[in-house]
């Protein structure tokens, strides 16, 4: 099937123009571009293991799903930028809500929105009580395993999550979701810091792929035309608002 088709947002019509097309994303992880951000990192003066190797990415994947029967193709849950830039080719897509998560700004980084100098926070899901709202994305089976080799190099390019499978609701049923949860023995997790320390970084933070502010106010804008209110993101937003005026 081909990227963003009409039949894929059938359960969500108002999406089809929110997010970026696949073959336009550029975390569309191909071999093509991971040796572009290789050389990035040379040039940025990176040490060679400045993120996981190709074997260890595979093998993480290997560890986590290869038993798994993707016949049936699958389900991946999204809960930051795979809501509006999933880089993937997808047959479905539908509202999900995962139970015992939150997202969560708990990952520091001096890569993409973030530098060695004034790292970022990054989103990841915190093992805690409540629910949180994002999306499921359904691989179809022909394309699915392409697919998926190309989301894992996105998502554990230097290992910060913990790819599990999950029960997962949506209004069309109960599905299985491949969910990248966090990671607290990755050296690069902090934790939920306080809101007030955590608007105060994303506010300063900027790297190659733009402003730690504008992904997250990207993460508000997509949580509302889905109509999904999120309090964490909304409380941080405003403070973020306020620290730099906007």
């Amino acid at each position: 099937m081909n990227a963003l088709t009409h039949d894929a947002f059938r359960h969500l019509p108002g999406l089809r123009d929110k997010l970026t097309p696949a073959e336009q994303s550029a975390l569309r992880v191909t071999p093509q571009v991971l040796a572009f951000w290789d050389e990035r990192a040379r040039a940025q003066g990176r040490p060679a293991d400045w993120r996981w190797s190709d074997r260890q990415i595979e093998a993480s994947r290997q560890a986590a799903l290869g038993c798994l029967d993707l016949r049936d193709g699958l389900w991946v849950y999204g809960y930051g930028s795979l809501m509006w830039d999933p880089g993937v080719h997808f047959a479905e897509i539908r509202l999900a809500a995962l139970d015992g998560h939150q997202r969560r700004f708990n990952f520091q980084t001096s890569m993409a929105r973030g530098t060695v100098e004034q790292p970022a926070l990054m989103l990841s899901l915190q093992a805690c009580t409540g629910c949180c709202q994002g999306l499921a994305i359904h691989l179809a089976a022909e394309r699915a395993e392409a697919e998926l080799e190309i989301l894992w190099r996105r998502e554990m390019i230097r290992g910060a999550y913990r790819p599990v499978m999950l029960p997962v609701a949506t209004p069309q049923g109960k599905i299985s979701a491949l969910v990248f949860t966090s990671n607290p023995s990755h050296p690069e997790y902090v934790g939920e810091l306080p809101l007030p320390d955590t608007a105060a970084i994303i506010a300063r933070a900027s790297g190659v792929m733009g402003s730690n502010r504008a992904y997250l106010e990207q993460m508000a804008h997509q949580l509302q035309t889905l109509d999904i209110h999120d309090d964490y993101v909304m409380r941080l937003l405003r403070l973020v608002q306020d620290c730099g005026g906007g």
